[in-house]
C-alpha cells in the first residue's frame, strides 16, 4: 500500500501542522534560496518578486535541473519569470543540474561561495512548496549549519493550508513528504531544524 494515500489520524495531522509546516518570522536576508519545481513556477517567481519588493533579500539563487518533458532547466524557467516580475537578473545566481533537494543545496553552495563568499551570507530565506515545508531548511542545515534559516512556502491549492488533510491531492503530497523526514534524517540527508 502506498502510505501517502492513507487518512492521517488527528494526532498525525496535529504533529505535521506543528512540526513540519513551520512558519518563521521574516526579516531581511542576505539570500533567497529558490528551490526548483515543475509545478507553480510562476507562483514561486511571483512570491520571490513580492519578497524582493518588500526588501527581504539582497541576492537570490535558483536551483533546479532539466526534468523529463522539458528542454529547459527549472532554474531557467523560474529565473526568467523572476526577472519578468521585476527582480534584476544580475542579482539571481543560477544552478542548473540539481534533480532533488539535496542536490539543490550541494550544487548551489560552490556557486554561492564563488559569487558572494559563503562567509558573507548570514541569513537565508528558503522558498519552496508547502508540502515539502521544513525539509528545505533541514537540507540546507545539514550542509550549511552556520546560516540563519527562514522559510516561505507556496502552493496553488484552493484548500487553506491548515486544512491540507481535507484535499486528496494536497494530503497525498504532504504525507509523501512527511514520510521522508525520519528516513532522510537517519541517512544523514537532512539535519534537525529548528534545533531543539
Amino acid at each position: 500500500m502506498d502510505r501517502s494515500t492513507r487518512l492521517p489520524t488527528a494526532d498525525e495531522i496535529a504533529r505535521i501542522n506543528r512540526t513540519h509546516m513551520i512558519d518563521t518570522p521574516l526579516r531581511p536576508a542576505d539570500l533567497l534560496f529558490v528551490f526548483g519545481t515543475r509545478e507553480d513556477a510562476g507562483l514561486r517567481a511571483d512570491t520571490a518578486a513580492r519578497l524582493w519588493r518588500e526588501g527581504l533579500f539582497r541576492w537570490s539563487i535558483v536551483s533546479g535541473g532539466v526534468t523529463p518533458g522539458s528542454e529547459q532547466s527549472e532554474c531557467s524557467i523560474i529565473k526568467a519569470a523572476m526577472v519578468a516580475a521585476g527582480i534584476p537578473a544580475d542579482l539571481i545566481l543560477e544552478e542548473h543540474r540539481a534533480m532533488n533537494t539535496g542536490e539543490n543545496v550541494i550544487f548551489s553552495l560552490p556557486i554561492i561561495d564563488a559569487a558572494l563568499g559563503l562567509q558573507n551570507i548570514r541569513t537565508v530565506i528558503c522558498l519552496g512548496n508547502t508540502w515539502t515545508a521544513r525539509r528545505y531548511p533541514m537540507t540546507l542545515h545539514r550542509h550549511w549549519p552556520a546560516v540563519e534559516k527562514m522559510l516561505v512556502t507556496v502552493d496553488s491549492f484552493a484548500t487553506p493550508r491548515a486544512l491540507w488533510h481535507t484535499d486528496a491531492e494536497f494530503r497525498r503530497r504532504m504525507l509523501h513528504e512527511w514520510d521522508k523526514i525520519e528516513p532522510y534524517k537517519a541517512r544523514g540527508f537532512i539535519a534537525d531544524w529548528p534545533e531543539a
